[in-house]
């Protein structure tokens, strides 16, 4: 009942505001920014004994990795790092609002569940940096972290939300990239044309935003760049098999019918991908367990898996 009435709530004031608000204008996206900074400091969980440690560094290539690496209360901070096990994490935004600023609440809490630590990536934001910019910086991250940084592939779990969890798939596409122990995403942006998702809006309107102005939204990454792309336009289906999947979508946003895509077509693919539908929930609601009593049990679901998908690989590996 909590989350029911958060999402009337927000349907009549967030998404009322994402209305009127023009990403396209730099006040109206600076604006959009600090609301959702806000929702996440106000709605989400605590930060107590959290731990951050800021990442600028250069590759011999010459690109740029830049994030934070978040610590729970608890996670060891010891050159070991647990045992060489992390998670990479990718926040969303719609390539354009957010940051591990306003991620570190949800990004701490996984840390803390998990008993591992998480690197948040900061990659480059819309509408000054376009496609393919972020995904660039994607791919540089991961780089970093299982050369520089030194972790086996296997002995990782991507994470992401939304639009991180596009770029998650998009990286994982790639033919020459080494591939996690698993992937956990919330709430995955998968079409950008939001096709899919002006669908499920005509069945039930999403409580934050609608179809449209989140295309708008993405659009500032994209702009100039045909969405068939194959960048952009992901064969899932048709593409690799990718590793151990869990996906986790609210049943009251738009975004629900771009998991459930995402997970048929991780199957066809040949892999295999849990989705877990959660009942009335909004868009990312793990990140707001203050209106959704739900986060608990989901990210606690989210960490039993990663710890599942970690301990596979190691059997795997050992077999092997």
């Amino acid at each position: 009942m909590q989350s029911r009435a958060a999402a009337t709530i927000s349907g009549l004031t967030l998404r009322q505001i994402s209305a009127v608000l023009p990403p396209e204008r730099a006040w109206g996206l600076w604006t959009s920014r600090r609301i959702v900074e806000r929702i996440m400091d106000s709605c989400g969980p605590s930060l107590a004994g959290t731990e951050v440690e800021k990442v600028d560094v250069r590759l011999r290539d010459g690109s740029r990795v830049v994030g934070e690496w978040v610590r729970g209360a608890g996670v060891a901070t010891t050159r070991g790092r647990e045992a060489d096990q992390c998670v990479y994490f990718l926040h969303g935004s719609g390539f354009a609002l957010c940051s591990p600023r306003t991620h570190r609440r949800l990004t701490a809490w996984l840390s803390r569940l998990t008993g591992l630590p998480v690197f948040c990536l900061d990659y480059r934001l819309a509408p000054r940096h376009r496609f393919p910019a972020a995904a660039v910086d994607v791919r540089s991250g991961w780089e970093w972290l299982t050369t520089v940084e030194g972790y086996a592939p296997q002995r990782v779990v991507i994470a992401g939300d939304s639009a991180g969890g596009h770029l998650a798939v998009d990286l994982l596409l790639q033919p020459d990239v080494a591939h996690p122990a698993g992937v956990a995403l919330f709430s995955p942006l998968l079409d950008l044309t939001f096709g899919l998702a002006r669908i499920r809006e005509e069945l039930r309107r999403d409580p934050a935003i609608r179809a449209a102005d989140a295309a708008k939204l993405v659009g500032l990454y994209c702009a100039g760049t045909d969405l068939t792309h194959p960048r952009l336009t992901l064969d899932v289906a048709g593409g690799r098999r990718l590793p151990p999947t869990l996906v986790q979508a609210g049943g009251g946003e738009m975004l629900v019918a771009d998991s459930r895509r995402l997970a048929a077509d991780i199957t066809a693919a040949g892999g295999d991908c849990e989705l877990q539908v959660w009942p009335d929930q909004v868009h990312v609601f793990q990140a707001l367990p203050r209106l959704a009593p739900e986060a608990a049990p989901a990210m606690r679901r989210v960490a039993a898996f990663i710890g599942e998908a970690l301990r596979d690989r190691a059997v795997d590996r050992a077999a092997g």
